[in-house]
């Protein structure tokens, strides 16, 4: 009996000092990431047979489990992948949001200060100061597209390093968690799978939740290891087999970082739409839908600035009464083929029409067969497709040239050969292109090439009004000046050149007998447009028999402004978006966007934020160490520990009493 004593007590004691070992290693743990409370499972030992019935042999520690849910870890591990998306793209889209809505440093105040100094020229055209007031600002304009434009490229350079980063995080965690499905198997191998290593357990979740904020992931449980999967499917572990992912080049684009998979020693690029959630979900979203966007509208406001300011400084003229040249440089878009490409063909492309553009890029595609690549073959109808990847918008044709969105696309040089294609960005460097070309302030062309007026001797009050040229025009079509003069009788003037027709509009319409040939008298129609050969102007009131109207060269423009004043005027001219919006409008447009989607992830972060902290506090509650409730446990398994001593005692007093007898 007292041997049966001093074994109950020598299980109780044992038990004890288990419980107490387990409550101090809570504890110790309580600020440990990812550690789960363990609790001691006891049992009692098996019963003897004694005769009359059976008795109790003490107790025995069954297992030690921890309190884990499966369940509120998933819901903590989307928490967390959705909140570190958000955070990721708000980070980086938080800096463009500051750097375009500057007062200061942004756009606007450049362009305002700019056309300023076109206003002060149009006021004094001669002055060689306002003159270098306009160059001055002008190059102080270029380089703030340029430094927006840079900063823009800093940007995405960042976001290259940062995804290589992450990608290598993703590595790492995929190889200890594959190392660590290897060492649970074994633990619970050696022990017949009744004492989990509960440790080890925690470990591998908490690597599952930080994988869970670079790339959002599914975890299958196999027995007991862990598959885990990314994207639409593909794996990254297996067991103990890990897949990695490595940064590479983007074959269309040098300057982009993008993704490959590696799976049986074959490499495959993955689409940046593979990657939602966690780090790398917010890096491809931030790039794709706003960093791009970014750069391409402030790449097209620069090209539509420069060709439409081009086109009309292109038709004033100089002090010298010289036609004016090109203000600005626009750069050109920008063409890359794919390095897998089979043929041998340079793509071109070139813009015109400003109006039509849009912020987004655009992939050619050659598809003469079912399946490419394949050889070099004749091209077919139907055989190009132009996707602009903005929305996904598809244009077929069989021919080039082809203009799709303001761009006209052309072959350059080479062969096309089947599955080849093509990335094409119309702005993207339409910022950091943009020059001024002029350093001569006398070459700034203010006047108007033309001059019109009536003779002193007319008796009508016709007039001859709102003279202008377009890009057609040539200073021969005014040289000789002309003589227009007027016949009361047939309501027609005469005079025009012998070689041209002229065009008659009445507010855009066409008036009846317009175009007349050319040498041919034309009807007069007060308030109508007279156009020809590039040259055009408005007739308006009622001209007496035999009136005469001059229409000239300029050959004294030193004091005209009359260019300026159309300069200045493209400041509010809707010359972008097919016609809604100006320079500041696109601009604004731009900042809105940004502006709105920064506010976006703002909301939905905290949103999600709050989200997280309700599951992780729901996942604690479960698996969180309470020191108050380990306090308490420390405390019974304390009186425990000394009851079971006590027991021991008395059985030793036991053997002492028989031992006596004995003797």
């Amino acid at each position: 009996m007292g041997s049966n004593i001093l074994g109950i007590g020598q299980s109780a004691l044992a038990a004890a000092q288990i419980g107490l070992s387990t409550a101090g290693h809570n504890i110790a743990n309580a600020s440990t990431p990812g550690y789960s409370r363990q609790i001691v499972v006891q049992s009692a030992a098996r019963a003897q047979y004694q005769g009359f019935g059976y008795v109790g042999q003490g107790t025995q520690v069954a297992t030690i489990q921890r309190s884990y849910s499966d369940y509120l870890g998933k819901q903590v591990l989307t928490s967390q992948t959705a909140k570190s998306e958000i955070d990721s793209y708000y980070s980086q889209i938080k800096q463009i949001d500051n750097l375009l809505a500057d007062p200061v440093a942004g756009l606007s105040p450049a362009l305002q200060d700019f056309f300023k100094g076109i206003q002060d020229l149009a006021a004094n055209p001669a002055d060689t100061a306002s003159r270098q007031s306009v160059l001055s600002t002008a190059q102080a304009l270029a380089g703030r597209f340029q430094s927006l434009d840079g900063r823009i490229s800093e940007l995405r350079d960042s976001v290259n390093s940062q995804i290589t980063t992450s990608l290598g995080t993703v590595n790492s965690y995929a190889t200890q968690i594959a190392k660590l499905n290897d060492s649970i198997e074994k633990a619970l191998a050696a022990s017949d799978g009744t004492a989990p290593p509960n440790d080890l357990m925690d470990q591998r979740d908490q690597l599952v939740t930080e994988m869970g904020k670079e790339v959002k992931v599914s975890v299958v449980k196999e027995n007991n290891s862990y598959n885990i999967f990314f994207g639409s499917g593909q794996p990254l572990v297996i067991g103990t087999q890990t897949f990695k992912l490595n940064p590479t080049i983007s074959p269309t684009d040098p300057a982009r970082t993008e993704v490959a998979y590696v799976s049986n020693g074959a490499t495959i690029l993955l689409s940046e739409s593979t990657f939602t959630g966690g780090k790398l979900g917010g890096l491809f979203a931030f790039r794709a839908q706003s960093l791009d966007e970014a750069q391409n509208s402030l790449g097209r406001v620069a090209v539509g600035f420069a060709a439409t300011f081009n086109a009309q400084h292109q038709l004033g003229q100089d002090l010298a009464g010289v036609m004016g040249g090109q203000f600005f440089t626009a750069a050109p878009p920008l063409v890359t083929s794919n390095s897998n490409n089979a043929g041998t063909a340079v793509m071109g492309a070139s813009i015109s029409n400003v109006s039509a553009l849009t912020t987004s890029n655009y992939r050619l595609q050659v598809v003469t067969a079912a399946v490419p690549p394949a050889p070099a073959v004749p091209v077919t109808p139907g055989s190009y497709r132009v996707t602009r990847l903005s929305d996904g918008n598809v244009s077929n044709f069989s021919t080039f040239p082809q203009t799709v969105d303001g761009v006209d696309f052309n072959v350059a040089s080479g062969t096309i050969a089947n599955g080849d294609d093509f990335l094409i960005r119309p702005t993207v460097n339409g910022a950091s292109g943009l020059n001024v070309v002029i350093t001569d302030p006398t070459k700034i062309a203010a006047a108007a090439p033309i001059r019109t007026g009536t003779v002193a001797t007319n008796t009508g009050s016709g007039k001859i009004t709102a003279e202008s040229v377009d890009a057609s025009y040539t200073a021969a079509t005014v040289t000789p000046a002309l003589s227009l003069s007027y016949n009361s009788t047939t309501n027609q003037l005469s005079g025009f050149p012998a070689t041209l027709p002229v065009t008659v509009t009445n507010n855009g319409t066409p008036v009846a007998g317009s175009p007349f040939a050319a040498g041919a008298p034309v009807t007069y129609t007060a308030g109508a447009t007279i156009s020809f050969g590039g040259v055009s102007f408005v007739m308006s009131g009622t001209p007496g028999n035999a009136d005469t109207f001059n229409v000239g060269a300029n050959t004294s423009g030193v004091g005209d402004s009359r260019n300026a004043l159309l300069l200045g005027n493209l400041q509010t001219s809707n010359t972008l978006a097919n016609g809604t919006a100006n320079y500041q409008g696109a601009y604004a447009q731009m900042v809105s966007l940004i502006g709105n989607k920064t506010h976006e992830l703002e909301v939905t972060g905290n949103a999600e934020g709050k989200l997280l902290a309700e599951a992780v506090k729901a996942q604690q509650s479960t698996s969180g160490v309470n020191l108050d409730e380990e306090a308490t446990n420390l405390l019974r398994y304390q009186q425990a520990y000394q009851a079971a001593g006590k027991v021991m005692s008395i059985a030793s007093t036991l053997f002492d009493v028989i031992l006596s007898i004995g003797n």
